[in-house]
């Protein structure tokens, strides 16, 4: 009997042990998970942004989701500069971005639900302060720092995508 109560002592002590660090080894992994950046699918049909210079074609990645908006292009280290992520917003309103946790220096161009280009604005890596333009819009393409200018791609300037033709219908 004393041997069995030995043998259970021994194994609960070896579960008391071995739980917090599983428990551990759980929350460490879920942080490393949760750095990860998001990538979402590459749209087949490209963002054509309608310039003076001509069209300029941009793959994206459309976040539509709540959860899909929130990460954005957060712990993203590289973008090709003919790539970028559209963010679809419900209805047109008021919106603002922020660059925590977002090691690339991009432009944010907010959109309304025309297609029209409304604003321009630098995202600083790793920045908190709020990226927001003058009015509401409906979306925001992200692209690397510089390309938009490169582009051309201004105030007032177009961008097509069935995306943004959908939402035309429902402009919020």
């Amino acid at each position: 009997m004393i041997k069995r109560k030995s043998l259970l002592a021994g194994a609960l002590g070896a579960a008391l042990f071995a739980a917090p660090a599983f428990v551990v080894s759980l929350v460490a992994t879920g942080a490393s998970i949760a750095q990860e950046a998001m990538k979402l699918p590459v749209d087949a049909e490209p963002l054509i942004a309608a310039t003076a210079r001509g069209d300029v074609p941009f793959r994206i990645e459309i976040a539509d989701e709540p959860g899909e908006r929130s990460m954005g292009l957060m712990f993203r280290k590289d973008l090709a500069d003919d790539q970028g992520m559209l963010f679809v917003f419900e209805q047109t309103q008021p919106v603002g971005f922020w660059m925590k946790n977002t090691p690339l220096p991009l432009d944010l161009v907010f959109i309304g639900p025309d297609g029209k280009v409304l604003d321009v604005l630098p995202g600083t890596p790793f920045s908190e302060a709020v990226i927001a333009p003058d009015q509401p819009a409906r979306f925001v393409l992200e692209l690397k720092a510089g390309t938009a200018a490169r582009s051309g791609i201004a105030d007032g300037v177009r961008l097509r995508h069935r995306a943004i033709t959908a939402a035309a219908g429902n402009p919020g």
